[in-house]
């Protein structure tokens, strides 16, 4: 798990993003077809009520702060700073927008979306303060 630092993460988080996008298609071209709705008749409006919306929505959500993620991952391997608890982290923020998309794609609990959604962030938050440490923009000194 450790072999390739902080790029495995990276790597598994985009291998979601693609089974996310796979699903939002499974979904979204059956419903589309019952709804009647023709591809380039196809707008925002009618394609929020499709049982699919929530599928293509995270989806959306998997190319926003997860670009963060990529960015900080990179830093983090370039600067270094492979050690286990970078790697732990950004596991865990893997981990955890998986879990917002399965939550997402499937009850949709807004409450429960929200938690992960924000322990994902506060993982985030920890990785760059990490890397902020490591370009020395953040710098401690102990009893000097």
């Amino acid at each position: 798990m450790y072999e390739h630092g902080l790029i495995t993460p990276v790597v598994a988080l985009v291998i979601w993003s693609l089974v996310m996008w796979v699903w939002m298609y499974a979904t979204r071209i059956p419903a589309m077809q019952k709804a009647g709705i023709k591809p380039d008749a196809a707008n925002k409006a009618a394609m929020e009520g499709l049982s699919s919306a929530n599928v293509a929505n995270n989806y959306n959500h998997l190319m926003e702060q997860p670009t963060l993620f990529y960015a900080i991952c990179f830093a983090l391997q370039f600067l270094d700073q492979t050690q286990h608890i970078n790697i732990g982290l950004a596991w865990a923020y893997v981990a955890l927008r998986v879990v917002h998309s399965l939550i997402q794609a499937t009850t949709n609990f807004i409450p429960l979306r929200f938690l992960v959604f924000s322990l994902a962030s506060l993982v985030l938050v920890a990785l760059t303060f990490h890397a902020a440490i490591a370009v020395g923009i953040v710098q401690f000194s102990f009893g000097r």
